[in-house]
């Protein structure tokens, strides 16, 4: 029962982002409503890698994300996949530009750490500044645009490897070499 409904909204979602895609005027709404708890689930996830005393909440960031998304005027999402990498994606702008204004205001007051790993950090986990791990990945695109990729959509958007694969029109077994090795790149990078 729970497998045909995820499976109702994910073809609910696929056709609400076509109609969004041809300009209907109505349609973005509705997607942001059927779509919002998943979103707030994507802000959630974000946040599970800022100190516990960030500014910011979940909340703020589903909605700050949500009128930037309305701005833009060009929606070209190919698919669910790709919408969720998008929204992660400015998310995590979001977030950067945060980290910047507080650092900005007070040095040293914008230090965002975040667990290198995929999975939440534990005790002992390895941490970055947020804003490091932008310029890395900034650098990182310069050398190989779709292991950025792969590392924006599966570490920020929480997408899966085929999800991924998918996305990106390429198999699951390159998704996994990307990021094996944009890991271990970054891994250098951050933590010398």
């Amino acid at each position: 029962m729970a497998d045909q409904m995820a499976e109702r909204i994910h073809s609910d979602v696929t056709v609400l982002l076509r109609q969004v895609n041809e300009g209907q005027v109505d349609a973005f709404s509705k997607l942001m409503t059927l779509i919002y708890p998943q979103l707030r689930r994507l802000a959630q996830s974000h946040f599970r890698r800022e100190r516990p005393e960030h500014l910011l909440q979940p909340t703020a960031l589903v909605n700050e994300a949500y009128l930037r998304l309305v701005a833009h005027d060009e929606h070209s999402w190919q698919n669910r996949a790709h919408f969720f990498g998008a929204a992660s994606e400015l998310m995590r702008r979001i977030l950067v530009d945060h980290a910047r204004a507080q650092r900005a205001k007070k040095r040293d007051a914008g230090q965002v750490v975040v667990p290198l790993d995929a999975e939440p950090a534990g005790p002992d986990a390895r941490v970055v500044d947020l804003i490091a791990l932008d310029e890395a990945l900034e650098a990182l695109a310069r050398l190989s645009a779709r292991q950025a990729r792969v590392v924006e959509l599966r570490y920020f958007g929480g997408l899966t490897v085929p999800e991924i694969a998918a996305t990106l029109r390429t198999t699951a077994r390159t998704v996994d070499r990307d990021w094996a090795t944009a890991r271990a790149w970054l891994r250098l990078r951050l933590c010398p």
